[in-house]
C-alpha cells in the first residue's frame, strides 16, 4: 500500500536525526579489528548497519546489540576485539544485504585475513560497481575477483599477507578509501591514499584516535602498519538524515526547525553550504565534539530561494544530497544546474533519472543530463501517485515534496526509508501534529 502525505499549514518543532550511518559502520569495524571493548552508543539501528553487524559476527566477532530504552533512537554496542586474530573463516556467503559500503569497507578487511571468503548483497548491490575497490586490493597482493570481469557483486576473496601502496582512487570514494586504508593496517610498508581530502574523514579521525599511525599531508593520507586500541565512540547525528528537514524548512512558507545533536564533519555538510548559497535561513551552535567529530544544533527556517550551481569539487560531499537539493530548486528562483554527479547512477537507484521523472510527476520543471539535472524554479508543486524507486534517499525527498505541494501525494515503497533512518515517517506525522 502506498504512504499518503498531505500538505501541512506551518512547521514548527525540534527533530534529532538518527546516528550517521557511515560513523555507525566504521565504528563497529574499526572496533572489530581493534583490541578490547569498543562500546558504541546512539549506532544507527538500521537495515544497512545491521548487515555490518551480522557479517562480522560470521566471522566470529563478539558483538552484542540492546537497546538503550524503548523510546532510545539508537542503539548501545559492544564489540569485543581481538585484532585479526579474532576472526575466522565464515562458514557461509557473507550477505551484506543493500549496503555498498559493507560490502566496500568489508572487503579491506577481508583482503587481509589468511582464508576464504565470498560477499554479495540483494539484487540492487550486484549491480553497483566493485572494480573500484578490486583493483587497489590486487594490487596490495590480495586474490579477489568478481562477477562480470571484476566488475560486479559477489565478490571471492583469498586475502592473506598484503604489501602497502600508494594510490590515487579513480572515483573519489570514502568507501574505497576506507577498504585501502583498513588493508593496510595489516600490509607491509606504509599505505598511501592520494586526494583522500575530496572525500569525507571519518575514517582517518576514529583510526587516529585508536592509535593507529596516521597522518595526513596535504590532499594525501599515509598509514603504517599497527594494532588498534579499543575505544568508546558516541555516534552524532546524521547529516544526510537531518538533509531532508533542512530543505522542508527552508522551502517551506510557515517553517521554523532546529536539528540536535547533528554530526558536523567538514567533508559532510556540503548540504549546508549549498543552502546557504541558495539563501537559506541556517544558523549553526556548536556542541561538545564526540569522538573526535564536531557537533551542532542546526536552526533553520522559512527562507527565499535562489537557483545555484553544483558541480566540481562540491559534488563528492553532497552525493547523498542531490535529490533532496533538486527539490530545493523547484522552489528557487531560477535555473539550479547539478553536474559532475555521475557516480549517482549506481546507487540504490539510478537516483538522476529516478529523481527526474519521480519530481516531473509533481509538476517540477526538471531536465536530465548524463551526469546531472538542470531545475528550473520556483515552481508549484501537485499532488502525485509516487515510486521511490526502493530508494531511501528519493523516498524521503518525496516525503518532504509531499509536505510542500498542494492535494495529497502517495508514495509507494516508503519503507526502503529503514535502510538510513527507521522513524522518518513518525517524525514527518510529529512535525505535522505539532
Amino acid at each position: 500500500m502506498p504512504l499518503q502525505v498531505s500538505p501541512v499549514a506551518s512547521i514548527q518543532g525540534e527533530i534529532e536525526p538518527p546516528g550517521d550511518k557511515s560513523i555507525s559502520h566504521r565504528a563497529v569495524m574499526l572496533g572489530s579489528l581493534a583490541h578490547g571493548l569498543t562500546n558504541i552508543s546512539n549506532f544507527l539501528d538500521g537495515a544497512d548497519t545491521a548487515a555490518s553487524i551480522a557479517c562480522l559476527q560470521a566471522l566470529g566477532v563478539d558483538i552484542r546489540v540492546e537497546h538503550p530504552t524503548p523510546s532510545a533512537r539508537g542503539l548501545n554496542v559492544t564489540v569485543e576485539g581481538h585484532g585479526r586474530e579474532g576472526f575466522r573463516e565464515p562458514e557461509q556467503v557473507l550477505d551484506v544485504r543493500n549496503s555498498g559500503t559493507t560490502m566496500r569497507v568489508m572487503s579491506g578487511i577481508l583482503a587481509s585475513l589468511p582464508f576464504f571468503s565470498v560477499i554479495t548483497g540483494d539484487d540492487s548491490l550486484v549491480r553497483r560497481p566493485m572494480r573500484r575497490v578490486i583493483d587497489p586490493l590486487r594490487h596490495m597482493g590480495a586474490d579477489i575477483f568478481g562477477r562480470a570481469d571484476d566488475s560486479y557483486p559477489p565478490l571471492v576473496i583469498r586475502g592473506g599477507k598484503l604489501r602497502g601502496i600508494e594510490y590515487a582512487p579513480s572515483v573519489m570514494s570514502a568507501q574505497v578509501k576506507t577498504a585501502v586504508l583498513l588493508a593496510g593496517l595489516s600490509a607491509d610498508g606504509r599505505t598511501v591514499v592520494n586526494h583522500a581530502s575530496a572525500t569525507r574523514d571519518h575514517t582517518t579521525r576514529m583510526l587516529r584516535a585508536m592509535g593507529a599511525h596516521i597522518s595526513m599531508n596535504g590532499d594525501s593520507v599515509e598509514l603504517k602498519p599497527g594494532e588498534l586500541t579499543a575505544m568508546d565512540i558516541d555516534v552524532p547525528g546524521d547529516i544526510s538524515s537531518a538533509a531532508p528537514w533542512l530543505v522542508m524548512a527552508a522551502t517551506h512558507p510557515r517553517a521554523r526547525l532546529c536539528l540536535i545533536n547533528v554530526g558536523v564533519n567538514p567533508g559532510r555538510i556540503g548540504i549546508v553550504h549549498v543552502l546557504k548559497s541558495m539563501g537559506a535561513s541556517i544558523t549553526l551552535e556548536e556542541r561538545p565534539p564526540a569522538g573526535g567529530e564536531p557537533i551542532a544544533n542546526i536552526s533553520v527556517e522559512s527562507s527565499g530561494l535562489k537557483a545555484v550551481t553544483v558541480e566540481g569539487e562540491m559534488v563528492p560531499n553532497v552525493i547523498d544530497e542531490i535529490p533532496i537539493i533538486a527539490l530545493a530548486a523547484t522552489q528557487a528562483d531560477g535555473e539550479t544546474v547539478i553536474r559532475d554527479a555521475a557516480e549517482l547512477r549506481v546507487k540504490e537507484s539510478d537516483r538522476i533519472s529516478a529523481t527526474v521523472s519521480e519530481l516531473r510527476k509533481l509538476g517540477a520543471d526538471i531536465e536530465e543530463l548524463p551526469d546531472g539535472m538542470i531545475v528550473k524554479g520556483p515552481t508549484i508543486l501537485k499532488g502525485a501517485l509516487c515510486r521511490s524507486h526502493g530508494d531511501h534517499r528519493l523516498a524521503m525527498t518525496l516525503g518532504i515534496a509531499g509536505l510542500l505541494a498542494q492535494d495529497e501525494t502517495l508514495i509507494y515503497n516508503p519503507e526502503c526509508v529503514e535502510v538510513s533512518y527507521p522513524g522518518f515517517w513518525e517524525d514527518l506525522e510529529a512535525l505535522r501534529a505539532g
